[in-house]
């Protein structure tokens, strides 16, 4: 003989009546399987976040079971992609059809990429953070990528200040002497002749995009290579000597305010219609400082991003 048990969402009312904006779970673990452009389908381990709002404000609370079994059926049986994504939003408010008419739904992983070095061809793996954010609002829906790209910058200060302090060492070692070629050659191979370096530091590009009903697998590979093609000095992966002096002379070749690296960024992404808008933010992780150096930026569209 069942027992029917008691369903305390369905049956009673709320102690204090009122609407809430989001009621859900956050930092849900599981394995997703992810469509980005370019490459295979690939599991990936997510946090994820979901709710629902609750419209109803003598509702006692929302079904969070329901958008559980939801995020499992997409985990055990379909691959995260533009379309998927926007089916499981459609499925949050289908469930809560009485209750709620927003949802919102967002996945964080690392996503790896083999990367070649720069002069060796050796390749490794990086990481890539990911967030990808769905939200339903009314029937309107928006998708939003977000990924975080390391790579080095020099400063421009720093760098003009070694290089006045190498000109000072040269006019005092070669002032009295004949300056040949051989043993300027043979000076400048030497600490006292590079006496000073610019400081440099471990940055991160931070960039968001909206994605719109043309998009079906994420254009994940393709943010990454806009990145860092734009400021030329990602962090590297395997690396032989040859590589590690390739990245030295992109460093002196690329020096960079956070300003300058916000500015290349902005220009590339203005250039890439496919990105209906986007957002980002320069972190440059001062070694000179104790503080952080940021720039932030957006397309500048109206009803668009915010900085």
């Amino acid at each position: 003989m069942s027992t029917l048990m008691p369903d305390i969402a369905n049956h009673t009312t709320a102690q204090t009546e009122g609407t809430l904006d989001w009621v859900g779970m956050s930092n849900i673990e599981m394995p997703i399987m992810v469509a980005s452009q370019g490459e295979n389908e690939r599991m990936v381990s997510a946090f994820v976040d979901a709710f629902v709002n609750l419209k109803e404000p003598q509702a006692k609370g929302i079904h969070m079971s329901r958008l559980y079994l939801l995020l499992d059926e997409l985990s055990t049986s379909n691959t995260l992609n533009f379309q998927s994504l926007v089916s499981l939003l459609n499925g949050f408010i289908s469930s809560h059809h009485d209750l709620s008419d927003n949802a919102k739904v967002q996945f964080r992983f690392d996503y790896h990429l083999r990367r070649k070095s720069l002069i060796s061809g050796k390749q490794g793996w990086k990481a890539y953070p990911v967030i990808l954010t769905g939200r339903l609002n009314k029937g309107k829906m928006d998708i939003e990528l977000a990924v975080d790209v390391r790579y080095s910058s020099t400063c421009p200060c720093s760098a003009a200040l070694a290089r006045q302090l190498i000109q000072k060492a040269f006019k005092e070692k070669f002032s009295e002497q004949e300056a040949d070629l051989e043993s300027i050659h043979e000076w400048l191979g030497t600490t006292d002749g590079i006496l000073a370096t610019p400081h440099s530091q471990r940055s991160v590009a931070e960039l968001k995009v909206k994605l719109n009903e043309n998009t079906s697998e994420f254009p994940i590979t393709a943010l990454v290579d806009i990145i860092e093609g734009a400021l030329k000095t990602p962090v590297q992966a395997a690396v032989k000597r040859e590589d590690e002096q390739e990245f030295a002379r992109l460093n002196g070749q690329n020096l960079m305010f956070c300003e300058d690296a916000a500015r290349r960024l902005q220009h590339v992404m203005n250039e890439a219609p496919e990105y209906d808008d986007f957002w980002l933010r320069i972190n440059h992780l001062e070694s000179l400082h104790a503080h952080d150096a940021v720039s932030v930026t957006t397309k500048g569209i109206d009803g668009g991003f915010q900085p």
